[in-house]
């Protein structure tokens, strides 16, 4: 007999079809002649308390830490459907008839996590061979390749390691340094926040995700806004067809490192401003440079979770953990590819079979909108060779590529809710943009020169869609300017001055975080980068994984350390979370630190790799909790 373990029962159903099986149900789990599937609930199996290991350890004291565990204990998950499942399988694992065990998690570290903790647990019946089923999407095709191409369990071992080791050092983070400041700190912080008892969390991820938010928000209220003035001329023969250009100080300019000068565009008071402009006056004002040129901007990568997760916080306002519960939800209903992937592009396997998602969209998608967007792309011969594009990068995808439609699943579409429609039509129209000519612009360029003083304007106007056809959210027509103003104009010619006038600026502190937002600057190690360009240029680790930084986001919520409002979804710290922010500043500032954590991260993505053994991580690891101890505690 084969057996097949999933993370879900929907998952084991949708094997049970592709197998062909008798679908009837035992006592958790299905059987036919030659396969028996079973499934988990998430996780089964948990780390033991430290009670567990010594009952005195149920008390918070400082001669008990560090707590650094020499065997590790582990337990099933008491009470409820966990225990029983756990049984069921354990049971179906020790079958002697059992040939063949096939781990059909979850395709990524938690889901290998999920699975060899069971089979830590359960001892599987020794003479079975062990196989790991690793899947892009949840359709028949790639269900049916998972199980072909099976590999043997043992060349997920590194991967495996990384997850113990993931949990192992969450696990020691958050136990040795929450009792720590806990007995050191917690009567303090009660005290000064009113409260008659406060226990402190800490978090190796959840910490500093704390600190950037409480770092931000009090540069915002540390901010003072700074008055400038900036001139602005108007060029040109009449108000009508005049164009506007800024003032800017040049090497050329009588004022280059002048002292009345806030910036190099503004003046620090609006006298000087004023007193500026009247030397210009009857001062001949000449163009000194006129580039015309074209731009061509290409689509965005695809989605990745971070991008879907920020780009739902924009459009619906809701948080990265419900764009992920959405997203698992059209990943197990067959509609779109993994979800917890950190990778904007595709493989060249996948770009070579892409016919088949765009055929599967325009044959059984029954939506107008959608359809006539392919039907261009068949009418105008768009090209969808993708190979030779920046959409398509082997080197950029470690376990999963971006989040794609499979075009399939459409038995299911209907009973979604508007809202989960909706993120798949955003999936889907993200993904035809790629096929798309790019949006291309006519821009202008302008300098005018007055006597040294150099003024600068620019124009841009799109004259050509093409992606933004597809993304009409993304045409931002206030940066586009109406070009007539710049036409007849050469490079030498003499431009009419009609006036010259002060525009009152000022200095504005740094945005808050939005939930969305803030699982971008976990990705990206605490930068928070608008520009999905520069975005991608950024290397290195960031803070957490895809699958858990809505979840971090999501647990200080509920710990009360940040309030996140409902409507704009912008995240601000609590009285208690600036507290615990200032305790550990204090104590372990290095918590709050983004790239050491992403360099954890990075760590465990190492061991992932096999470029570095797991005994020297877990080395640096205990060192690390014994040095941060010792300090506080020999204070």
């Amino acid at each position: 007999m084969k057996l097949i373990i999933t993370e879900k029962p929907s998952v084991a159903m949708d094997f049970a079809k592709v197998l062909k099986l008798n679908t009837t149900r035992k006592n958790g789990y299905i059987e036919d002649k030659d396969w028996i599937i079973t499934w988990c609930y998430g996780h089964l199996i948990t780390m033991s308390y430290p009670e567990v290991y010594d009952e005195k350890l149920k008390f918070w004291r400082l001669d008990t830490l560090p707590f650094i565990p020499k065997e590790w204990k582990y337990e099933v998950i008491s009470g409820g459907i966990q225990a029983k499942q756990f049984e069921i399988i354990k049971n179906l694992l020790q079958r002697e008839d059992v040939t063949e065990i096939y781990n059909a998690g979850d395709s990524g570290r938690e889901g290998e996590y999920i699975q060899r903790l069971v089979f830590m647990m359960a001892k599987p019946n020794p003479n079975a061979k062990m196989k790991r089923v690793w899947i892009d999407s949840q359709t028949e095709d790639e269900i049916q390749r998972g199980i072909k191409e099976a590999k043997d369990l043992k060349e997920y071992d590194s991967l495996s390691d990384s997850a113990y080791l993931r949990a192992k050092e969450d696990y020691l983070i958050g136990i040795n340094f929450s009792r720590l400041l806990s007995i050191i700190f917690g009567k303090r912080i009660a005290k000064d926040i009113n409260e008659e008892k406060v226990s402190i969390s800490v978090g190796r991820v959840m910490t500093c995700v704390l600190g950037m938010v409480v770092s931000r928000e009090r540069e915002i209220r540390n901010f003072v806004k700074t008055k400038y003035y900036k001139i602005i001329g108007n060029f040109g023969k009449t108000e009508e067809t005049s164009l506007k250009a800024e003032w800017k100080v040049t090497e050329t300019s009588k004022l280059y490192n002048s002292n009345l000068l806030y910036n190099e565009n503004g003046f620090k008071t609006e006298d000087n401003a004023k007193k500026f402009i009247l030397s210009l006056k009857d001062k001949k004002a000449i163009i000194t440079e006129l580039k015309k040129s074209k731009q061509k901007e290409n689509a965005p990568l695809l989605f990745n979770l971070a991008e879907i997760q920020n780009e739902c916080t924009k459009v619906f306002k809701i948080k990265p953990d419900e764009t992920l519960e959405v997203i698992q939800e059209l990943y197990e209903k067959k509609l779109v590819t993994y979800p917890r992937t950190d990778a904007r592009v595709l493989s060249t396997a996948i770009a070579k079979e892409i016919g088949k998602n765009l055929n599967g969209l325009y044959k059984n998608f029954k939506d107008e909108e959608i359809n006539e967007y392919i039907s261009k792309m068949i009418n105008e011969k768009y090209s969808t060779n993708l190979i030779k594009t920046k959409y398509v990068n082997d080197s950029k995808i470690t376990d999963h590529y971006a989040i794609i439609p499979t075009g399939q699943g459409f038995e299911n579409y209907d009973k979604l809710s508007d809202l989960k429609k909706n993120v798949y039509k955003l999936i889907v129209k993200r993904f035809i943009a790629i096929f798309y000519p790019p949006a291309e612009y006519n821009k202008v360029n302008l300098s005018i020169d007055v006597e040294g003083e150099t003024f600068t304007s620019s124009g841009k106007v799109c004259i050509k869609q093409g992606y933004l056809e597809v993304l009409k959210n993304r045409l931002k027509e206030d940066e586009e300017k109406d070009l007539k103003a710049f036409t007849d104009l050469k490079k030498g010619m003499e431009i009419n001055v009609i006036n010259y006038e002060t525009k009152d600026s000022e200095t504005s502190p740094p945005s808050r975080y939005n939930s969305g937002g803030m699982v971008l600057a976990m990705e990206n190690a605490g930068k928070l980068i608008e520009d999905e360009t520069l975005r991608e240029q950024i290397k290195g680790a960031g803070i957490g994984t895809s699958a858990t930084r809505g979840e971090i986001i999501k647990k200080l919520e509920r710990i009360q350390y940040i309030q996140i409002n409902p409507k704009t979804q912008i995240i601000t710290p609590t009285e208690k979370g600036e507290a615990i922010y200032d305790v550990v500043n204090k104590s372990i500032p290095d918590m709050l630190n983004p790239d050491l954590t992403a360099s954890w991260e990075k760590g465990l993505d190492l061991v992932a790799k096999k470029e570095i053994k797991p005994e020297i991580f877990m080395e640096k690891l205990e060192k690390y909790i014994n040095s941060k101890i010792n300090k506080l505690v020999l204070k």
